[in-house]
């Protein structure tokens, strides 16, 4: 049997008793973190997560071995590829997820890495003053002048699309350029927890999303009670003004006279009987000097359609007092 060297066993043991430790174990992607960063991420993370790094093939075996006592953990073996990291914590998955994207920082792209977004320079001046290095601006195809003293960039232009492949002279002048691309950090790829692997697409939500969500359905409840007239705590004071609403407009439509309408109903045949006035050609002093005033402000108001014609109306007819409306109709009728 081949001989396993000591410090590997260790590391397992390490992993495993991390995992057995704490009720929340993650994979993480490390990729393209420098290693200073790594460990002042590492610092930073200390008080709640234990994070360790080595071989996968190391970490895969922790993950068998921890399953014996903790099934389902091997559920985080698909997780391990590439340069990653095991984390344990006392942490819920979702607290951890956020404080792990906190670590999120810009970083200057290295030669041959895919652009994770439009790498675009914009029009405007640049750091540089005149000098050789508007030939290399102008070899990765910038349109690079010299304006006012600085070399500036005449057109906004794309250097590299979305997806392709980073060329190693646009890498190297884009942090002089001051465009950081790339974003790097601990980027969560799954957790596990009471049995339950947790995929990124579960964890990455807003913090108020289900605030928001529970607030919708409170809401869509209420406006569904409202409609089909459930009666409840919450619905009676909706429900008493609606059916009082639609009562006022059924008195009005039907010209039943009551206290609370008595107003309104005046106001509307007083409106009528200006109309009636208008077109049948009958008037006298009070009659015409009303009709002459509406005539007034309807030129001098543009019609912008029905609604704020209505709105008009309305209006004219709340500011009707009773005596007005009386003296009206009595000029009207005799």
């Amino acid at each position: 049997m081949a001989h396993v060297a000591t410090w590997k066993k260790d590391m397992v043991s390490e992993i495993v008793q991390d995992i057995l430790d704490n009720p929340v174990v993650a994979v993480v992607d490390l990729h393209g973190i420098p290693g200073q960063q790594i460990q002042e991420m590492r610092a930073g993370l200390r008080e709640h997560v234990k994070l360790k790094m080595t071989k996968n093939n190391l970490m895969l075996l922790a993950l068998e071995e921890a399953s014996k006592t903790k099934p389902g953990i091997e559920g985080l073996k698909v997780f391990v590829h590439g340069q990653c990291a095991i984390v344990a914590t006392d942490m819920n998955p979702f607290k951890l997820y956020k404080k792990l994207e906190s670590t999120m920082t810009p970083a200057a792209a290295k030669p041959g890495e895919l652009a994770p977004i439009d790498i675009i320079v914009p029009k405007g001046p640049t750091p540089f003053g005149p000098g050789p290095i508007i030939g290399e601006l102008q070899k990765i195809g910038l349109p690079a002048a010299i304006e006012a003293g600085k070399i500036a960039i005449r057109k906004e232009t794309t250097l590299v699309k979305r997806g392709e492949p980073i060329p190693a002279p646009v890498a190297a002048m884009l942090p002089k350029l001051e465009i950081l691309p790339m974003i790097v950090g601990m980027d969560m790829r799954s957790a596990f927890e009471d049995g339950t692997v947790y995929g990124k697409d579960v964890l990455a939500i807003p913090d108020d999303y289900y605030s928001t969500m529970f607030a919708t359905a409170a809401y869509n409840a209420r406006a569904l009670a409202i409609e089909i007239t459930y009666v409840s705590d919450v619905t009676i004071v909706p429900l008493i003004t609606k059916a009082f609403r639609e009562a006022m407009g059924l008195s009005i439509s039907a010209a039943i006279p009551t206290k609370e309408n008595m107003k309104i109903l005046l106001a509307k045949a007083d409106s009528h009987m200006l109309a009636i006035a208008s077109v049948s050609g009958y008037t006298n002093d009070s009659i015409a000097a009303r009709l002459s005033s509406a005539a007034v402000a309807a030129v001098s108001v543009p019609s912008t359609g029905s609604a704020p014609a209505e709105q008009k109306v309305e209006e004219e007819e709340e500011q009707v007092t009773e005596e007005e409306a009386a003296a009206g109709l009595s000029a009207l009728f005799g």
